[in-house]
This record gives C-alpha cells, sequence and structure tokens, in this order.
C-alpha cells in the first residue's frame, strides 16, 4: 500500500510538472509575441522620430538664410520642455566630461 501510495504521488507530482511546463511553454510565446510588437512599435518610433528631426532641420535657418546642417548640430531637449539647437562638438565635448566625472564618483 505504501509503494501503491508512493507511485501515485510520484505520478500526480509528474502530472503536474507537465502541466506547468506546458503553461510555461503558452506564456513563453505570449511573451515573444509581446516583444515582437514591441520591437515593431519602438521601431515605427524611431521612423517617425526621424522623420520629424528631419522635417524640423528641413525648415530651421542660420543667420545668412542657409539651412543648418544635422551633421554639424543636434536638438536638445530640456527637462522644462525647451528645444535648443546646439552643436555637436560642443556635446560631444560635455559627454566626455559627464564621462568623466561619472568615472572619478
Amino acid at each position: 500500500v505504501a509503494a501503491q501510495n508512493c507511485r501515485r504521488r510520484k505520478l500526480n507530482a509528474i502530472l503536474n510538472l507537465e502541466e506547468d511546463v506546458c503553461n510555461l511553454q503558452t506564456q513563453k510565446e505570449s511573451l515573444k509575441k509581446e516583444h515582437s510588437q514591441c520591437r515593431r512599435s519602438i521601431s515605427q518610433i524611431k521612423q517617425k522620430l526621424n522623420n520629424l528631426y528631419c522635417d524640423i532641420f528641413s525648415r530651421l535657418r542660420d543667420d545668412q538664410g542657409k539651412p543648418l546642417n544635422p551633421l554639424q548640430y543636434i536638438l536638445h531637449c530640456s527637462s522644462s520642455g525647451s528645444v535648443f539647437i546646439i552643436p555637436k562638438h560642443l556635446v560631444k565635448s560635455e559627454q566626455k566630461h559627464n564621462s568623466e566625472e561619472q568615472k572619478q564618483k
């Protein structure tokens, strides 16, 4: 009787584990689909942002009326919502300065 009870418990444990495996496989597939959708959404947002960036730079002009070169300038959004046009070389030197400060900490 003890052996039968042991075998029954073992079979129940195996069945529960098989059910868990099945549930986890279903969850994995669901997460894969969600991940794929998120990647597509991110890609679409990046494309829209790039289009917006190009549209903004196509409208910007310097003091002589020449279009600003998006390879030389970037748009910087402050926490207050203000947008600034900054030369890229200033941003690179600021990033170097900030990374050096972080290394020292």
